[in-house]
């Protein structure tokens, strides 16, 4: 049985679909993903993936990001029998053409495809049910998709990147769904899954809210609330990097691993970016390298001990952070340290802002924090008879930021709480139980 890597590359959302030119020896004129024949060890197929990849469609290592290695799967057909090894990738390229090209370059390189493929396009992942495709790649997509365990357990991503994935999972199990009380099982699951990232629970309950009672009409609301969602981190960005510019900062202090914080860094430009640790995870070490490789900033890693020090002798002059989730009052549910330095901040007389889209808004009712907790083993792992008290996230009242800026523009304590009322009538859906 020959040994094969399908290669899924995702960018906002979609994936990169081939059409297998009359060249190849199998399967010509089908969809498929990036794919080629095993020539090393089946059981280390990487480098044939990567190499896939780079000969068919151009994308080099710098290009792309492995996200899972999924579980191979055999495939028996009267062109051959073939073990699957499916492979998925994150890229921010997203050009096909000389036309997308032009339109995608601040996006990453383009895509260039060789002899063996007719075409190319960038396309939902459900729409190859609808596709002729090779044998069973729906099956191998779903073997490397996005699932429920993934948002629930996922320590290495903002909300934001998890929030897309709750909508992805909906997506995919609408679509293979018979009936509407399967979907909401699914949407229940993804709702409760991460309690502290509004995100999550929001954009769950929108599509629900807004979709028809049948499993198509929640995966066609997923498809269009997950581009939405792409458009408003977008927003988030510009909003906030003209706020910067408006107040004339140049030296801007975070915490954290926010995603929306990083692209409004990378926008905004500072001479200056101060980052603090985020104990007891040390997330913020890799923020700092990842700007000191990213941006022409200065670079300082500091503890949040240190913070109101940093805030005087590096000359901050304004701070943003991310936010898990915006209170209906105003305030932020953000990491732990966040509410540290919003009160150095202020002792400087240094503005505060928080980034985060509209569908980070608690809605109305909900107020909590939540109760993720890691790390601790990371702050005492001794014998001595004592507690350790290190919340993973905190909330941070609103009188001690400047406001939220969102993909609407800068939201005061009045706008937040109408996106409140908002999000709690999408959250109603399931009052009756679904």
């Amino acid at each position: 049985m020959a040994h094969v890597v399908t290669c899924f590359v995702r960018n906002r959302g979609a994936i990169l679909l081939t059409r297998r030119s009359d060249s190849v020896g199998t399967f010509a004129d089908q969809w498929a993903g990036v794919s080629g024949y095993v020539e090393g060890d089946p059981s280390d197929a990487d480098d044939d993936a990567r190499r896939e990849l780079r000969e068919e469609v151009g994308l080099s290592e710098s290009d792309l990001r492995l996200v899972r290695v999924g579980a191979p799967l055999d495939v028996s057909h009267d062109e051959g029998e073939f073990t699957v090894h499916p492979f998925l990738f994150e890229t921010e390229t997203r050009a096909t053409s000389p036309d997308e090209v032009r339109r995608a370059d601040e996006r990453g390189p383009s895509t260039t495809t060789n002899e063996e493929l007719a075409a190319v396009t960038w396309a939902d992942p459900t729409e190859m049910r609808e596709r002729e495709t090779v044998p069973r790649l729906w099956d191998a997509w779903r073997h490397v998709a996005p699932t429920v365990a993934d948002v629930r357990e996922d320590e290495t991503h903002g909300s934001a990147w998890i929030a897309a994935r709750a909508l992805e999972v909906l997506r995919d199990d609408a679509a293979d769904a018979d009936d509407w009380d399967s979907v909401a099982r699914t949407a229940r699951k993804l709702r409760d899954a991460r309690p502290s990232m509004a995100a999550v629970s929001n954009r769950v309950n929108r599509a629900m809210a807004t979709a028809d009672r049948t499993p198509e009409s929640v995966r066609e609301r997923c498809i269009d609330l997950l581009r939405a969602s792409f458009d408003a981190a977008d927003g988030v960005t510009t909003a906030a990097t003209n706020r910067l510019a408006d107040s004339d900062a140049t030296a801007v202090a975070t915490i954290s691993r926010s995603g929306t914080v990083r692209r409004v860094l990378r926008e905004s430009d500072p001479d200056a970016v101060v980052v603090a640790e985020s104990r007891p995870e040390r997330e913020g070490v890799g923020v700092a390298e990842w700007a000191a490789t990213e941006t022409d900033a200065r670079v300082t890693l500091t503890t949040e001990a240190a913070l109101p020090a940093a805030f005087s002798r590096l000359d901050v002059d304004a701070a943003v952070v991310g936010a898990d989730a915006v209170l209906p009052d105003g305030g932020v549910v953000n990491k732990t340290g966040t509410t540290g330095l919003a009160l150095a901040a202020r002792e400087a007389g240094v503005p505060v802002y928080a980034v985060a889209t509209c569908d980070k808004v608690r809605p109305t009712g909900e107020d909590g924090v939540g109760d993720e907790s890691s790390g601790w083993a990371d702050v005492y792992d001794g014998e001595a008879s004592l507690s350790v008290f290190a919340p993973t996230f905190e909330a941070t009242a609103p009188t001690l930021l400047d406001g939220v800026v969102t993909e609407a523009g800068f939201a005061d304590e009045a706008d937040v709480r109408d996106i409140a009322e908002e999000h709690a009538e999408n959250a109603a859906w399931d009052d009756a139980g679904g």
